[in-house]
């Protein structure tokens, strides 16, 4: 039993990180042991979750496991798990309830847990105190140890905890399940230092490491030859990359060599303001094929909130930003996070947030109450916020957010855009759906046969947070 340590992850050496590329087993026995049985994956949180969930099902189907429709008629039940806000725990938790109503009618179930939670130890004090249903839980280092893990709980029938607090490696040569025919994930780093104080995923996900240009340049050169139409570079952190790892090698340039390999579309989440250089924005603009869509997280507007947040930019500095890219990307989309309610932010501090949304009119944004984490500074710090208040602040500034995004969207009607379709429309059967390049969803009056290419649609009608199109012949 390996449990999780807070105080462990969160130091920081300057030991080089370890490249490893044979740590991914299977026995002939290993191979086997799923034979017969079915599993179920149930993701929460980010899209570094969403692709990890894809090297979870690669390797349960390398040991014969095959993918359940549900969890009903599932024989594992792995819940990947988010540790970003405090409503993710409690969905969480209350799944695992759920789980256990299932275990009792079916003792052979086999449930895990797995993700950033797994990584906090009041998480896995609760499982082992409260939750004695679980059978596994391991944490974001050792997913390419699933195999053994898994064999252990089916050989002891007993709990089996394995979670490491560490700075980490980079792992390679994990298979993948792409959940998407078309659109694909590639992780070009893991773990971040920023260390802002509200933050977990220093703790859960270790130090900032680059992956090597060379595995992430042929990955993804292998997923145009397979007739992908759409890369992610992912981190939690992207414009940082190559920081640890190079001296002469950066963000910039990756995107500029992954954009020659032929992709028809490049994206990158997740982007920190205080690392997106000019040469970044230069590259984007250049390519056509780098989507003109960023994702920058603003956090809060006040530069008072902004320290205790440890963010390390202010609030000119970020508008600054913004304009930039506003300027040098043509037709370019910008989304954002903000955060409500941090401890100590005054109507004043809120309306400083105001005044860049004001200001900047985004496309879209992620907004949320302030959410302590256990381990953090942020937590610790004094609220003297009332609920009600945060309430009314989300309500006001979630009314801004909506206007701006219809906005934003009504500049598109009677336009005609690439899209993406990646599937049937969820909402009218006689639609498609798919993506514009600036991430637009668009419902298109068309037919299947357009699903896993890119089309011209003319923009026919505007909502909130979609539109509407239909092909132009």
């Amino acid at each position: 039993m390996k449990l999780p340590n807070l105080l462990e992850a969160k130091k920081r050496t300057n030991e080089k990180v370890k490249v490893k590329t044979d740590e991914y087993i299977l026995t002939h026995e290993l191979k086997h042991l799923g034979e017969g049985l079915f599993y179920y994956v149930k993701t929460y949180g980010c899209q570094m979750n969403e692709h990890d969930s894809e090297n979870i099902k690669a390797i349960l189907e390398d040991m014969g496991y095959r993918e359940a429709s549900s969890m009903e008629t599932a024989d594992l039940v792995l819940l990947n798990t988010c540790a970003i806000r405090e409503n993710a725990h409690n969905k969480v938790f209350g799944m695992v309830g759920r789980l256990k109503h299932l275990k009792e009618s079916n003792p052979n179930l086999t449930i895990g847990v797995c993700g950033c939670m797994a990584q906090e130890e009041h998480v896995v004090e609760e499982i082992m105190k409260k939750y004695k249903c679980v059978d596994l839980v391991f944490g974001t280092h050792n997913i390419y140890r699933l195999p053994q893990l898994l064999k252990k709980v089916l050989d002891q029938k007993g709990q089996e905890i394995e979670v490491y607090s560490m700075e980490g490696d980079v792992i390679e040569n994990i298979p993948t399940k792409r959940d998407n025919p078309y659109k694909a994930w590639v992780n070009i780093q893991y773990g971040c230092d920023k260390f802002c104080t509200y933050c977990i995923v220093p703790y859960t996900r270790g130090k900032q490491r680059s992956r090597e240009k060379e595995y992430i340049l042929k990955e993804v050169k292998e997923l145009v030859e397979q007739g992908y139409l759409e890369v992610t570079l992912l981190g939690q952190n992207v414009n940082a990359y190559g920081k640890d790892l190079y001296e002469d090698y950066t963000m910039a340039n990756l995107l500029e060599d992954a954009s020659k390999t032929g992709v028809k579309r490049l994206r990158f989440v997740t982007s920190h303001p205080w690392d997106f250089t000019d040469e970044m924005i230069d590259v984007i603009a250049k390519y056509d094929n780098i989507m003109p869509y960023i994702h920058l997280p603003l956090q809060s507007g006040s530069d008072r909130i902004l320290k205790l947040m440890g963010r390390r930019y202010t609030k000119e500095s970020y508008l600054e930003l913004f304009h930039k890219l506003k300027d040098k990307i043509p037709n370019c989309s910008i989304t954002t996070d903000i955060i409500v309610g941090f401890p100590g932010e005054t109507e004043e501090d809120f309306a400083d947030t105001i005044d860049v949304v004001n200001t900047c009119k985004y496309d879209s944004a992620y907004t949320f109450i302030f959410s302590p984490r256990i381990g953090t500074p942020a937590a610790k710090m004094k609220d003297k916020i009332s609920l009600e208040e945060k309430e009314q602040r989300l309500y006001r500034l979630n009314e801004l957010v909506n206007q701006y995004s219809k906005e934003a969207n009504e500049k598109y009607l009677g336009k005609v855009v690439p899209v993406l379709v990646e599937g049937m429309s969820g909402n009218n059967k006689d639609m498609v759906m798919g993506y514009t390049d600036t991430q637009k969803l668009v419902n298109v009056k068309a037919n299947k046969d357009t699903i896993g290419k890119i089309v011209p649609v003319k923009i026919t009608e505007v909502r909130t947070w979609s539109l509407n199109g239909e092909i132009v012949e």
